[in-house]
This record gives C-alpha cells, sequence and structure tokens, in this order.
C-alpha cells in the first residue's frame, strides 16, 4: 500500500475517473467473484474471528496512499487481513444471536439500490423508490395477513426503516405527542413506557432519545412458567400503580419472539389491557414475524389488529440484506405529524402540494432515505411465497433436529419451549456423572457442597466459551430468571442438517471435555468445585 509520503512524480498519469464504466465493469465481475468464491469457501474459516483486538492497526499504514493502487491489491489485502477479523455471520456453522439470512436475490438488490444511489426523502425525489417501497409493503403485509387496517388500502401503511431500533423511536416519539396533546407538553416527565425484561434494549435506548425519563421505563417481570412471556394480570398491575402515582402509561411494546427465548406476549389480552387505559401498542416481531408468512405460525398474530403499529426485520430471517426493518402503522398520520418538516426547498413541486403521494421523509428520523424496497422486492420476485415459507420451514425442522438431540441426552435440558427456529439448552451438572448427585456428593471421593444455580451457569458459561473458541461453531447464551443457557438459532442460509449434527456433535465433545476436569478433580476452571466439607 503506498503511503502519503510516496509521492509519484507524475500524479496526474494515475489519475482516473471516479465512475470509469470499463473499469466498473471489470472490477466489478472481480468483486463478485471474489464474494463467490468467498461463500465457496465460508466453512474453512473459523466461525468466531480468532483476532485479537487491534490486530489491523499493525497491518496498515499511518495514513491513506497518495496514489492509486490496483483493485487487484485491495482485494488481496481484504483475503489476507480482512476476512479473518470477520465473524461469520453467513457460515452454515453460524447459530448465534439471530441470522442475518443471504440470498442471491438480496445480494442483488443491494447491488441495484446502490447503483442507482438515489436518495428518496420524497416522492418527486424519485417517483419509482417510492411506489415500489409502497407496493412491497403492501405485498408483504397480505403475505402476513395483516388486519386491512394496517395496509395502505385500509388508510394504514408500511414503510422500511433501517432497524427495529428506529422502528420503536418512531412509534413511541408518535404515542409521546399524541399523549402530550392530551396532557400538555410541561408533563413529559409524567410519561410511562412498558415491557417486560425480555423486551429488546431499543425500547429503553428509544425511550431516553424521545425524553422519557429512566425512572418511567417499566421491565415487567417475566416467569419460566409463562415461557417469559408479558402478563397481562401484571401489565395492568404496573399501569394501575403509576396512575395511582400521578403517572400516565402512555407506550407499550409487545414482542413475538424475544432475543433471549423467542417467548411471545400474548397480544389481544394485552392489547385488552392497553387500550382500556390508552396506551399506544407496538407489536415487534423483528425475528420472528418473517415465520409469519406461513400459516402455521399466523396465530401468533392473534389481536394485532388492537395494536398501533406492527415491525419486523426482513434482514433477519427473510433473505434481504442488511437494513430492511417493516412498519406498518395504522395511522401514518399520527407519526408524520410527529416528524414531518415541509422546509421551501422542498415544497417546490405538485406532487407534494396536492397531497396525493406519500412522502417517506415524514415517515422516518432521517430526510435522506435508501432504495431499500428494490432489494425486498427482488427477493419476493424472485422466490415467491412458496419458495420463501419452505425455506423458513426447512430452518425450523433443523431446529427441531437440534432441539430432538438435546433431549436424547440426559446431560442436557430443553429449557423453554421452541416457538421457531431457535433452541434454548443448558448442560445439567448434576448429570454430567453418576459420582455427583443432587446432595452434591463424592468427586474423586470427596464430599463436596455448592450452589446447584451457580454450578450450572458456571458450567454452562465454560461450555459455552469452550465451544466458541474452537472457531467449529458459534452459539450465544442467554440469562433468564438467573439461569444461564445457551442459544442454537437456525437461519444462516447455507445450514443443511448435516451442520446441525456437527455443531451438536462439537457441544457433546466439549461437554465431555470439560465433565473430565470435573471428575477427576482438576477445578482449575470450576472454582465451585474446590474444596470439601
Amino acid at each position: 500500500m503506498n503511503t502519503a509520503e510516496s509521492v509519484p512524480k507524475n500524479p496526474s498519469s494515475c489519475s482516473t475517473s471516479p465512475l470509469n464504466l470499463e473499469e466498473f465493469r471489470r472490477q466489478g465481475y472481480m468483486a463478485i467473484d471474489f464474494i463467490a468464491d468467498y461463500y465457496q469457501n465460508i466453512e474453512k474459516h473459523p466461525v468466531l474471528s480468532q483476532v485479537e483486538p487491534g490486530y489491523l492497526k499493525n497491518l496498515f499504514p499511518k495514513s491513506a496512499p497518495y496514489s492509486p493502487e490496483p483493485i487487484e491489491t485491495i482485494l488481496h489485502d481484504v483475503q489476507k487481513h480482512i476476512v479473518p477479523g470477520i465473524t461469520h455471520w453467513q457460515s452454515p456453522n453460524y447459530f448465534g444471536y439471530f441470522p442475518s439470512s443471504a440470498s442471491t436475490a438480496g445480494f442483488l438488490g443491494e447491488v441495484l439500490c446502490t447503483g442507482f444511489n438515489v436518495v428518496g426523502f420524497d416522492w418527486m425525489s424519485s417517483p419509482a423508490a417510492t411506489e415500489l417501497e409502497n407496493i412491497v409493503m403492501e405485498w408483504l403485509g397480505e403475505m402476513l395477513t395483516l388486519p386491512k387496517c394496517f395496509l395502505f388500502a385500509g388508510n394504514g401503511g408500511g414503510v422500511i426503516q433501517g432497524t427495529t431500533c428506529e422502528a420503536i423511536l418512531c412509534t413511541l416519539v408518535a404515542a409521546r405527542d399524541r399523549m402530550l396533546s392530551q396532557i400538555g407538553k410541561d408533563n413529559i416527565g409524567k410519561l410511562v413506557v412498558y415491557g417486560s425484561n425480555q423486551t429488546h434494549s431499543a425500547l429503553q435506548k428509544a425511550a431516553h432519545v424521545a425524553g422519557i425519563h429512566k425512572t418511567n421505563c417499566r421491565a415487567i417481570e417475566t416467569t419460566k412458567s409463562t415461557s417469559f412471556a408479558l402478563s397481562p394480570e401484571s401489565l395492568r398491575l404496573a399501569i394501575c400503580l403509576d396512575i395511582e402515582s400521578g403517572l400516565v402509561p402512555m407506550f407499550l411494546c409487545a414482542t413475538i419472539g424475544t432475543t433471549a427465548t423467542t417467548a411471545v406476549d400474548p397480544l389481544r389480552p394485552l392489547c385488552d389491557v392497553a387500550n382500556t387505559y390508552g396506551l399506544w401498542v407496538h407489536v415487534d416481531a423483528a425475528y420472528a414475524g418473517n415465520a409469519c408468512i406461513c400459516p402455521e405460525f399466523q396465530h401468533f398474530l392473534d389481536g394485532v389488529e388492537r395494536a398501533h403499529s406492527f415491525s419486523l426485520n426482513a434482514h433477519k430471517w427473510f433473505f434481504t440484506t442488511l437494513d430492511c426493518c417493516c412498519l406498518w402503522l395504522k395511522d401514518p398520520k399520527a407519526l408524520t405529524k410527529s416528524l414531518s418538516t415541509n422546509p421551501e426547498y422542498l415544497m417546490s413541486n405538485h406532487a407534494t402540494n396536492s397531497e396525493q403521494v406519500v412522502n417517506y421523509k415524514d415517515w422516518q428520523i432521517a430526510l435522506s432515505r435508501r432504495f431499500r424496497s428494490m432489494k425486498l422486492w427482488l427477493v419476493l420476485r424472485s422466490y415467491g411465497v412458496g419458495n420463501l415459507r419452505s425455506f423458513l420451514r426447512s430452518h425450523v425442522k433443523m431446529a427441531q433436529l437440534f432441539e430432538d438431540l438435546v433431549a436424547s441426552d440426559k446431560r442436557f435440558e430443553v429449557v423453554v419451549p421452541r416457538n421457531f427456529a431457535m433452541v434454548c439448552f443448558r448442560a445439567l451438572p448434576l448429570a454430567i456423572s453418576k459420582d455427583v448427585s443432587e446432595n452434591g456428593t463424592a468427586v474423586n471421593g470427596q464430599k463436596i457442597s455448592y450452589d446447584q444455580l451457580e454450578c450450572s451457569n458456571h458450567l454452562n458459561r465454560e461450555l459455552l466459551k469452550s465451544i466458541n473458541a474452537s472457531g467449529h461453531v458459534y452459539l450465544t447464551h442467554a440469562v433468564v430468571a438467573g439461569l444461564y443457557i445457551i442459544r442454537f438459532a437456525v437461519g444462516a442460509t447455507l445450514t443443511e442438517d448435516r451442520h446441525v449434527f456437527t455443531a451438536w456433535k462439537v457441544v457433546q465433545e466439549h461437554l465431555d471435555a470439560i465433565s473430565k476436569i470435573i471428575i477427576v478433580g482438576q477445578y482449575v476452571n470450576f472454582p465451585q468445585f474446590q474444596g470439601s466439607t
């Protein structure tokens, strides 16, 4: 790489147009080939990046190059230095967090979106960008069997945001302003926002940005007995206590498919409670909402017609590249009333003045916006509803396969019922060896005493650390009701049954290794087992 000190004798001889079409064509083919080769060889890479913090600093010069460098050199550096620093979300052995599923159509849609590079803030800035977004949001809404009140055809409407964080923030701002118009702006300190202790942290961030005091954000406790779903009775109690304290309940975020366990909040009874007290209800279905294009999962949407807004992330489990969060609203005017700006330089067109078009700048925080609908449109057209359902069902079947494997080994348990394509499980320390009983008995002939929950958490924490350090697969964790659990989320596009079997073998092998440490009394990594009574 050339540094700033490497000044060429004739800089002009190295200059080229920033958009040389022949070079674009040549380099574009090279980039596509590079990505295709990356996917062809993706299983050769450790799923979790093995680099140390700051690894790139000593590999690249301190200054940008003064002279241009050939694409061949740049792609060589990508392969040599960048790829090792990637955690490979698209690997078929990636089972962490939630999927970010890829597809040919998603990639090509992103290429077209980037290639056109329009800034579609209002209809006039690119009519096709606005109108295509209208269309794909109607298509997807109908695939989900959303009530007509959420569609443009029913005076509702959909918009593509960047992420769920943005969707929650926009709807929360609309709910805030709606309530303040009734009680006065000076009472913003009284507004209260509700979710469960399993609700995504995006709610807390959105509340903070919207000016809701952090002490007025309720994270209502959930229990294992209800599979960590938010209880309507607990919600009602929290609301009543706040009203008695002179506060004003304002917003509820209900979740279909929580991050920790994919718990499903009961929409209908929650909406009944929230509507009684005048709360705005937003339904966050970021991950699991995608599955609801399949008829067998649509019962999870029961009661959604009583909510005010609904969102899912097509960039999670719908084969559309990041970022693409689909948000539908019953009353878009409540949103645009809060977010619209109308400077003179955006008013000089007949379409806006006629009020016959959608200006999406008023449906989001930022002014500028990408042509995101292009990639979602390509996904819908390239695969069709039937194939998309089949793709999702195949992931669910693989998760069920893993769930069955866990259940077949008495050393493990499935912690919560599986709803979609994620299995929450843990190793049971008391089942690792016949030498360890529920009362804490002999290990190497010595009697031990330990806290069972602490022991279980430590065991599973070490197990997950060992699994991920191997690089063969990647899983993530959650803590619910004080219990450390391991999450196995199927959803990478290239994953097949054989990868599930391999992952299970890796889990078993690493537990075997840890079990030997416990049984022979080597307690270096397990301080809970140290000492005797």
